[in-house]
């Protein structure tokens, strides 16, 4: 897959970008919204038939920005979860125009019936950006992750195709 918007291009990861996924999944910015993961995490994940791994390039400077994990490409209920999509500098729309390629991808090329992802309730950013996409509260996890010696919850939200299509 490569997909494109004004400012970005979406291409498939190699195991040779887990370094760098690990690296923005550890900032300072991002680790307190998603549980880092082992890079035999990644390896594992990225040789799985069921996922999909993507890098989000900046098209001016040709610089990886960002990263997203799919699952569910073998699900035969045609549901996609978002499992991560993690951006290096917040508020330059990256991630907006990055979700837009991957409802695009889902939904047109892929033939997906459902989008979906759980996020921690206290991304306010993440919440409003899915929320204006088009994303419905379906539900939350109350206190499902343990961080350290506290509990954090999930939201899960999702886009359904039809729901896409009236957009």
């Amino acid at each position: 897959m490569t997909f494109q918007s004004n400012q970005i291009y979406i291409r498939e990861a190699t195991n040779n970008d887990i370094g760098y996924m690990i690296n923005v999944e550890n900032s300072e910015e991002n680790k307190p919204h998603i549980l880092p993961w082992t890079e035999e995490q990644h390896r594992k994940t990225l040789q799985d038939e069921d996922s999909y791994y993507l890098i989000i390039v900046e098209k001016v400077t040709n610089r990886n920005v960002g990263f997203i994990i799919l699952r569910g490409l073998t699900n035969t209920n045609k549901g996609i979860e978002l499992v991560r999509i993690a951006i290096e500098e917040k508020g330059k729309g990256i991630g907006k125009e990055a979700l837009n390629l991957i409802k695009i991808w889902a939904f047109n090329s892929y033939k997906a019936h459902r989008l979906w992802l759980d996020v921690k309730t206290d991304n306010k950013r993440a919440i409003t950006i899915y929320k204006k996409e088009g994303f419905t509260l379906e539900g939350t996890l109350r206190e499902c992750l343990r961080v350290g010696n506290t509990y954090e919850s999930l939201h899960v939200m999702s886009l359904l195709k039809h729901e896409y299509d009236n957009r």
